[in-house]
């Protein structure tokens, strides 16, 4: 029997030896290349040339038109870097500064008494609220509801607060974007679709590619996105946006690759403009991001990578570049997968003898006592963001929201397969992420709110910052909200006073006069903190 085995694994390696590259990238795919499924398109590129590109699965699946490297594909928040490279140009011209206070340039941004710069709208630090999030929370559907540059600068001029003071901390926000478009149109005269036409794509041969300001318009060669239900069958999810900046790039892997040969041999910019898409932002307190301008620094397998995905409705985007090695791997995909997963699995391929297997690691898992692992269990909220963490003991491993956590030491724990680290100090829990600031967390005493206390919240709350009204109800024996457009939100008790929201919702802290009775709440949901929403009287 061992015989055999091991014949069977010289069998195996001798056919992996014997597979072509082109056989071992297409295998990535293989999944999806098939005529009744959408898919990607891939271009690999080395020293400025496509060296590898395909296509896998439908771009459309009503007239059985398949992917190939020509499709052109929304690549959602890939559009990033060309806002940051226009604003770049924009600088070189002494147009702009970008130190210049973004109210400078966009009126309806509030004076929040705090220096807002188009720097940290560049880099994610401005404090700003995400519009997406924002436009969901007072009833939009994306997927329905067109979204126009308009609407999102409505949604800015009511702006109360801030998340945070700009430059304390990195939180995405599509919002800053979107500005930036608008400062591109303000300062250069010409819209951020011409501007970009005329300094970047059409110089760099880019013909495929331009920002789409108009959901309605025609583009030839379109990959319509999908995504799939339970049953397996596909369904049409394509984004109507009219608003540009955040999102809303149309183009292809190989006009990316002519992108990406500009940071090796620079024709647009210079050196000094593909320099400066890669400098880091330097925080209040001193520290750096790992988020650059409209870029994503980080490690794969010991190589140094600049990055930047997108996901909007159907479509999903990476454009990934190994700098050291000069090549660079975009993917894109219209269904709802991961094409950075499966951008680094074709890196697997091509840099199989430049990355290592494995990342060495001083710390070694260890074993725990059921008393020491439940001695962390609970629910810890973050103050900042209210975001919660739950951690559970199931089999005999803690758990932190679903994932197992790996002891290194007795309070010590690693997220299995994640770049994460957790630290348990007394009533606090530390969770520190590969290349961001540590998060701080407090282990929270739940509470089981009578009928009579939940009654207490019951009303109608009104949110001037989304123009929005919330109704709160008790209903069979539970808080529900009730909001337009939206199905039922049951909120879950945690602690005095606060609340978790389920099903996709946010959580509430209600807040109480000097009367003790409620008088509002604050919602937070992901890239919003504590919106503001009053009660109203009599309700």
């Amino acid at each position: 029997m061992r015989l055999f085995a091991i014949v069977i694994l010289l069998f195996c390696s001798q056919a992996r030896a014997a597979e072509t590259v082109p056989e071992r990238v297409d295998r990535v795919f293989a999944k999806w290349d098939k005529t009744n499924s959408p898919g990607c398109a891939l271009a690999v590129v080395q020293e400025g040339r496509i060296i590898y590109e395909r296509g896998y699965g439908m771009a459309d699946l009503d007239h059985d038109i398949a992917i190939s490297p020509k499709s052109v594909f929304h690549v959602a928040s890939v559009s990033k870097q060309f806002v940051a490279a226009s604003i770049l140009l924009l600088a070189q011209r002494g147009k702009l500064s970008l130190d210049d206070p973004a109210r400078q340039y966009v009126a309806e941004l509030p004076d929040f008494g705090k220096p807002l710069t188009i720097r940290h709208l560049l880099h994610h630090v401005s404090g700003l609220r995400d519009q997406w999030s924002l436009l969901i929370l007072s009833g939009w559907r994306l997927s329905e509801d067109v979204v126009r540059d308009e609407d999102v600068l409505e949604l800015v001029s009511r702006m109360k607060e801030l998340n945070f003071t700009p430059g304390e901390m990195h939180l995405y926000s599509n919002t800053g974007y979107t500005l930036l478009a608008q400062i591109v149109k303000r300062v250069s005269g010409k819209t951020l679709r011409e501007f970009t036409q005329d300094e970047i794509f059409e110089p760099l041969g880019m013909h495929d590619t331009h920002f789409r300001d108009n959901h309605r318009e025609i583009v030839k060669g379109m990959a319509f996105g999908y995504s799939q239900g339970r049953s397996g069958t596909f369904a049409e999810s394509i984004p109507h946006y009219d608003t540009v900046g955040a999102s809303s790039l149309l183009t292809t892997v190989e006009d990316l690759a002519k992108w990406q040969r500009n940071f090796e041999d620079p024709k647009i910019g210079g050196k000094e403009m593909v320099d400066q898409m890669v400098q880091p932002f330097t925080f209040n307190d001193g520290t750096k991001t790992t988020y650059l301008l409209g870029l994503q620094s980080g490690m794969y397998k010991g190589l140094p990578v600049i990055e930047h995905g997108g996901a909007d409705a159907g479509y999903r985007s990476s454009l990934l570049r190994f700098p050291s090695e000069r090549m660079s791997i975009a993917c894109l995909c219209n269904l709802t997968i991961n094409p950075t997963a499966l951008g680094r699995q074709v890196a697997d391929v091509f840099l199989e003898a430049k990355l290592r297997t494995a990342v060495p690691d001083s710390a070694v898992p260890m074993t725990l006592s059921a008393q020491q692992l439940s001695s962390h269990v609970g629910v810890y909220q973050d103050a900042v963001s209210d975001e919660e963490r739950r951690i559970v003991v199931r089999e005999g491993k803690l758990f932190s929201d679903d994932v197992e956590s790996i002891p290194i030491a007795e309070t010590r724990f690693r997220l299995k397969d994640q770049p994460m680290e957790l630290t348990f100090t007394g009533r606090r829990l530390t969770v520190a992420r590969l290349g961001a600031k540590p998060q701080e967390l407090e282990l929270l005493q739940l509470v089981t709110p009578s009928a009579t206390d939940l009654a207490e919240f019951a009303g109608r709350y009104y949110s001037e910052e989304i123009d929005s009204t919330y109704s709160v109800r008790v209903e069979s024996g539970k808080l529900v909200v009730h909001r337009k457009k939206v199905l039922t939100h049951v909120l879950e008790p945690a602690s005095q006073d606060r609340f978790f929201g389920i099903q996709g919702f946010g959580n509430l802290r209600f807040e109480r006069d000097q009367a003790g009775t409620v008088s509002g709440f604050r919602l937070s949901e992901g890239r919003v903190f504590h919106l503001l929403f009053r009660r109203v009287a009599g309700s």
